[in-house]
């Protein structure tokens, strides 16, 4: 695969980690089992069952084995042909869906702000009505 297909795969390829990691370890479908694994992530008696566990409630920690999962099933290597463009393509992938994952909660708080602000502005004017 040439350079610059290579680059494409790994901005195209950081989506889906990105996404699959970001779910899991932020979104109300994956509440309640995020919940459980974040209290055996504080309370196990042994500090590997805690580990284990907090593996699935960071999406930092989780999006290295989401890239493992990917760059198993597309066989994605970057620069290098033997086994060295795998931790080369699974380390930029990890970077890139963090990337996308920090752009998309700067995102979200952003809305978040605004809609806060239109409400407060929307009371405001609600009870400026009400007292004329």
């Amino acid at each position: 695969m040439d350079l610059i297909s290579q680059i494409i795969w790994l901005f195209v390829l950081a989506v889906p980690i990105a996404c699959i990691s970001w779910t899991v370890t932020h979104e109300e479908i994956f509440r309640e089992p995020r919940e459980w694994c974040v209290r055996h992530s504080k309370f196990d008696k042994t500090i590997l069952s805690r580990k284990a566990f907090y593996l699935f409630t960071c999406e930092y920690c989780f999006s290295h084995y989401v890239t493992i999962a990917f760059l198993v099933l597309c066989d994605y290597k970057l620069l290098l042909n033997d086994w060295r463009g795998y931790i080369l393509a699974g380390f930029s992938l990890v970077f890139m869906a963090n990337v996308y994952m920090s752009f998309f909660a700067l995102l979200r708080q952003a809305i978040k702000k605004e809609k806060a602000e239109i409400e407060k502005i929307e009371n405001d004017t609600d009870n400026e009505k009400l007292s004329n």
